[in-house]
């Protein structure tokens, strides 16, 4: 479904992707581990659209995608979401799921004054759809309030929700366990399972808490000074001896 080939991303003289290959399957979980520095968010970056990459190709669905902006991606069904979450924090948390749904006839100026009927039939089926997925992740209690007022955790469920709203089919997760206490972590895991298995959505998640990598991700890819250093199941990998010392500093015994 999506394929990274030979990509670079190069910052001056630094690459901080330096020739990643790699590729994420229809209807799976990937998971992408690697230490600090080693590009996976560089590359998530590449992939949605926020960079240009200095050579390589990015293909989705078959179609060489490299380059496109982050809104073409979006709507060719292609996601993410943040480490750090980038809810408009003014609005309360309904709000931020209902500007998300994509094609809103309401963005229109001459809709509003030629079509104000059929934009305000439109704006509440989109409510009730952001009502159903507030009810989905357990938000319905803070559905009116600010979302910049919201827990670390809650603000992660929010940019879940917000990639529901779309007809997305790959989302790319950016750290979900960040900043999350481990109560609100399981919640967060159980959503993206069920979202897989139910609604078909696939996910390449980065993520350093492995505990999560072991229950969500096959396969799972590690990366390491810009660079896919292994891949294959998660024991595989985290028993890999480069693995190990990529992430320790030292070489395995």
């Amino acid at each position: 479904m999506l394929e990274v080939d030979r990509i670079v991303m190069a910052f001056g003289g630094f690459r901080a992707v330096d020739g990643c290959t790699l590729r994420a399957d229809k209807g799976a979980i990937t998971g992408l581990i690697g230490p600090n520095g080693a590009g996976k968010t560089t590359l998530f970056n590449v992939i949605a659209g926020a960079l240009r990459p200095t050579s390589g190709h990015v293909r989705f669905e078959g179609a060489d995608v490299t380059g496109l902006s982050a809104d073409a991606l979006f709507h060719r069904g292609l996601v993410r979401t943040f480490q750090i979450p980038h809810e408009f924090h003014r609005l309360s948390a309904r709000e931020n799921l209902m500007m998300v749904a994509p094609s809103q006839s309401g963005e229109s100026l001459f809709a509003n004054w030629l079509r104000w009927g059929g934009v305000r039939a439109e704006e509440e089926r989109v409510r009730a759809r952001a009502e159903d997925v507030l009810d989905f992740l357990n938000l319905r209690h803070v559905a009116d309030q600010r979302a910049g007022q919201l827990s670390g955790g809650q603000k992660k469920l929010l940019e879940l929700g917000r990639a529901m709203m779309t007809d997305a089919r790959m989302v790319l997760l950016d750290e979900p366990a960040a900043g999350v206490n481990r109560t609100l972590l399981r919640e967060i895991e159980e959503k993206i399972l069920w979202l897989n298995r139910e609604r078909g959505y696939s996910f390449v998640l980065i993520e350093h808490d492995m505990e999560m990598i072991e229950r969500l991700c096959d396969p799972v890819i590690c990366m390491a000074e810009g660079k896919v250093l292994t891949e294959g199941a998660f024991a595989d990998v985290r028993n890999d001896p480069r693995v190990l010392e990529a992430y320790l500093g030292e070489r395995a015994a």
